[in-house]
């Protein structure tokens, strides 16, 4: 059975609408905090700010505070109310979504560590450029899944779906160029495995995004789309009559 926005809000039990309201609440308080990080930690790197990115880092903590907060809620959400349906379809996908928006946040605190390190170098840094490209790419898509996840809105969760691929061709032609830099000058060798590592990070940020878009179709139609054919997307999930 497909769900909307408006299937979380009719129980019997106004306090069970209540705690459902919260869980998605504070789901998108940790996605808005995450976003912040990853913003924050590109910032730091390309206005050479090692500050921000100490920031970024100690900011950590807060966001593994918040996935265990919403953890909690889940699991005393099954155990209380041992819901069914749309409400248990609900609960597991904000317990993986948190997962993945913890997970983002570990790749933020990835880059603020790289940054730091860079700052504190020398050398002229190459692939800022690729950097900035890749981290407006991947911070869009997170954005999206978080809409779409806010909004049950499976066109844009596809949208998602797709960017992935478009993210993993420029990570994998930023890394050639980069390899390119280190084979033309050894002395770049530190700083660019350093830009290499927080390329990674960002792509693995796009990963996280596309399984928080995953998610929503789980949320909305009960598939499971983790292996599927991208190009078969849009007429699986959205077909009005599954």
């Amino acid at each position: 059975m497909e769900i909307n926005s408006e299937s979380h809000s009719q129980h019997i039990s106004r306090q069970f609408n209540q705690e459902l309201e919260e869980l998605k609440t504070h789901l998108m308080a940790m996605g808005g905090l995450v976003e912040k990080q990853v913003q924050d930690a590109i910032t730091a790197l390309l206005e050479n700010d090692s500050k921000l990115a100490g920031k970024v880092r100690d900011n950590d903590r807060e966001v593994n505070d918040l996935h265990l907060q919403i953890d909690e809620e889940c699991t005393r959400i099954l155990a209380r109310r041992q819901p069914a349906a749309s409400d248990l379809r609900l609960v597991l996908a904000v317990i993986r979504a948190s997962s993945d928006l913890e997970r983002i946040g570990d790749e933020a605190s990835k880059i603020a560590r790289n940054a730091i390190s860079l700052s504190e170098s020398n050398n002229v840094i190459r692939g800022l450029v690729e950097v900035r490209h890749i981290s407006e790419h991947v911070r869009k898509m997170l954005r999206d899944a978080l809409t779409s996840f806010a909004r049950f809105d499976l066109e844009l969760a596809i949208e998602v779906v797709r960017e992935d691929e478009l993210v993993d061709d420029e990570y994998g032609s930023a890394m050639r160029s980069l390899i390119t830099f280190m084979a033309e000058d050894a002395r770049s060798i530190s700083s660019v495995l350093s830009v290499m590592w927080i390329l990674r990070a960002l792509e693995r940020v796009g990963d996280h995004a596309d399984n928080l878009a995953e998610h929503v179709v789980y949320l909305v139609k009960g598939l499971d789309i983790r292996h599927s054919d991208p190009d078969t997307l849009e007429a699986t999930v959205l077909d009005r009559n599954s």
